[in-house]
Formats: structure tokens, C-alpha cells, sequence
């Protein structure tokens, strides 16, 4: 019979409600594809709002490469990795550092799965993989860099705006003197950069995922990245890329109303996550099919606000931890 701390530590482990239907539905998923499976999840859909001062925990973060590390622990890495993603986007650094550690593990046998949104640097890891899954409901978005919020694309375009008017007629100075005061003395030369470094990145992922193996491969990468990459085409960097709109700029998609049972499995996962997200303290969810999470909650996003005037908490980790 198990002892006090035995029975303890298995009611820590069972969870939640929320948990142990979470579960139930990825365990579900990896049965049927016999793949790994992880869920990479944000609640900035659900509070974004309550935690405007702390949007980084919401973001693709370094934090995050802990909650894979937990989560790929005694997977099974000839199976591949299916990365189910829910996330607006994030760091540009992190987002490279994930995406090479992931490929580090699996090489190229990851498939993303989108079932509602991936924006932004989300976007980006799913470009890094061989598929990307999408259904008539799941939105991609454009991935031109951003500092500070403020598109470098826009900033650039502005800049030399500014300089072609003042060329012409120097009485505009008067005009755009007070717009670029407001720039700080590197902010043009950082935008140049973000593009340069995003454009890159992607290119290589895509040459090397997606097109692997294809003749024009480096013509089909210049191509997504110079649609998705360019604020003057896209015009937003909240614009959400359709399916359709996503085959016709020439990624590799599989369409998941294809498969039916396919589809009630990845939605069932997909809902099962968005209740714990609305329902719990959850402001991520990092966590593989055999149990293993990283849960950051929202006691800790608070403690890590600004406004607090205490340092972050540790991220909490359920489940197994990595060793």
C-alpha cells in the first residue's frame, strides 16, 4: 500500500479536471498518428487584457525552451514530432533557439498543426517544419519583425520617406523633424538588421524543412518569405493568412477537414487546452502526450509584472521534470 507522501505526490500528479481530460485527448492523438505529440500554447487570447504589462510571458520566450526541454524528456525521437501551436508570436532570438533545438532532437520530421491561430514568430517556427496542418478556421500571419510593436518595415519606409521629402523641398524639414527626433540613434540600423536576420532564418528553414530535397527550393523561400516578410504587402502585421491564402503562396499544407478522425482528435486537444487557458490560472501550456507540462500560472505573470517591484517567480513544472 502506498504511504502518506505516495498518495500525495499521485494526487499531485493526477491534476486537475481540466488536466486529466487534457491528457486523455493528447494520449488520444499520439494513438492515432503514433507520433509525438506537444502542445505549445498562449493565453493572450484570454488574458491578454488582465496582463498588458507582462506580454512577454504570453510570447515566445526563453522560459519556453525549459517547458520543451520537460516536455521532450524520454519521448521517443524516431517517431518524429507533431508541435500543435497557439501563440501570437514572440522574441526572434527565442524563436531561433527553439526551433534549433527542436531540429537538434528531431531534424526535420516536425510537423506544425495551427488548429486556430500561430502569428508572427508562431508563424515562423511553423514555416521551420516539414507540413504545417491547417483548417478552414486556422490563420497564420505575416512575419516581418517588429521593435518595440512598431513594424522595422515601417520604420524604414518612413525614414527614407522623410529623406526624399526633405531632399526635394527642405521646408518639409519642419514637418518631419519632430517624427524623427522621436527615433532613437540606432532604431533604423536595428530594423535593417531584424529583416535581414528574420529573412534569413526563414529562408534557411524553409531550404532545409519544407523544400528539403527541391530543385527550387531557394526560389520557393524567397518567395513566402517575400509575401508573409513585407509590410507594404501585407499592410498589417495582425493580417491573418488563410488556408487557401497560405497554399497559393506555395507552403507545403495538409488541410485537416482531409481526415475526419484526424480532426476531432487535434480539436479535441485544441479545446481541451483553450478550457484550461479560460478556466485556470494557466497562461501557457508546454506539455507532450504522455503527461509531461510546463505551466507557468497567473500568479507568477503578476509577480513578474513591473508594477509589483518583486522579481519573477521560477516556472512551474508539472508533471516530469527535465533532467
Amino acid at each position: 500500500m502506498p504511504n502518506w507522501k505516495q498518495v500525495l505526490e499521485e494526487i499531485q500528479n493526477t491534476g486537475s479536471a481540466h488536466d486529466v481530460v487534457r491528457r486523455k485527448y493528447l494520449a488520444q492523438l499520439n494513438k492515432l498518428t503514433d507520433r509525438n505529440v506537444i502542445v505549445y500554447y498562449s493565453a493572450w487570447l484570454e488574458k491578454g487584457a488582465f496582463l498588458r504589462n507582462v506580454q512577454s510571458i504570453l510570447s515566445v520566450n526563453d522560459s519556453d525552451k525549459n517547458g520543451l526541454m520537460a516536455a521532450i524528456y524520454k519521448l521517443d525521437k524516431s517517431k518524429g514530432l507533431d508541435l500543435i501551436l497557439h501563440t501570437p508570436g514572440g522574441d526572434l532570438s527565442a524563436t531561433e533557439s527553439i526551433v534549433d533545438y527542436l531540429r537538434s532532437i528531431f531534424g526535420t520530421n516536425i510537423r506544425a498543426i495551427v488548429p486556430q491561430i500561430a502569428m508572427s514568430a508562431g508563424t515562423m517556427i511553423a514555416l521551420s517544419c516539414s507540413k504545417i496542418v491547417l483548417g478552414k478556421h486556422s490563420n497564420l500571419g505575416p512575419i516581418d519583425p517588429q521593435i518595440g510593436g512598431i513594424p522595422a518595415h515601417g520604420v524604414i519606409e518612413e525614414f527614407k520617406q522623410a529623406k526624399l521629402e526633405v531632399m526635394e523641398n527642405p521646408a518639409t524639414a519642419m514637418i518631419w523633424q519632430p517624427i524623427i527626433a522621436k527615433y532613437s540613434p540606432t532604431l533604423v540600423g536595428q530594423c535593417v538588421k531584424a529583416i535581414e536576420w528574420s529573412e534569413t532564418m526563414v529562408k534557411e528553414w524553409l531550404k532545409t524543412g519544407m523544400f528539403d530535397g527541391d530543385t527550387d527550393a531557394q526560389a520557393k523561400a524567397d518567395s513566402i518569405v517575400q509575401e508573409l516578410g513585407s509590410h507594404a504587402l501585407t499592410k498589417s502585421h495582425g493580417r491573418h493568412i488563410s488556408i487557401d491564402r497560405a497554399k497559393s503562396l506555395g507552403i507545403k499544407v495538409i488541410t485537416l477537414e482531409d481526415d475526419n478522425e484526424f480532426q476531432d482528435a487535434v480539436l479535441a486537444v485544441h479545446h481541451a487546452c483553450i478550457h484550461t487557458l479560460a478556466h485556470t490560472p494557466a497562461v501557457k501550456i508546454i506539455e507532450n502526450h504522455i503527461g509531461a507540462a510546463f505551466i507557468p500560472g497567473l500568479q507568477q505573470a503578476l509577480q513578474a509584472s513591473p508594477q509589483s517591484g518583486q522579481a519573477p517567480m521560477s516556472d512551474q513544472t508539472l508533471g516530469e521534470p527535465w533532467r
